[in-house]
């Protein structure tokens, strides 16, 4: 993940990159649809308020638990709050 703060205090934007590394057309879109779904369950509950997140996609990714990636998203979420405050 990559995080730039805004100095507007808009709401948080996400962005993804899924590159073709990931595979097939496919497996690039599941992958994207589970990142949006996993940041839209968690973010609420990391205040990030005027920055911009980019969520980068790696290949273990795609064959992870939902549950898990929750996880992962929410624990890196956090700790890019804790590292740019």
């Amino acid at each position: 993940m990559i995080r730039r703060s805004r100095d507007d205090g808009a709401p948080v934007r996400f962005g993804y990159t899924i590159t073709k590394k990931m595979g097939p057309a496919v497996t690039r879109n599941l992958m994207r649809r589970r990142l949006k779904e996993a940041v839209r369950l968690v973010y609420r509950d990391v205040d990030m308020m005027g920055s911009d997140v980019v969520l980068i996609a790696r290949p273990a990714a795609a064959r992870r638990a939902f549950p898990l990636l929750l996880d992962d998203v929410k624990r890196a979420l956090l700790r890019l709050r804790k590292d740019t405050n």
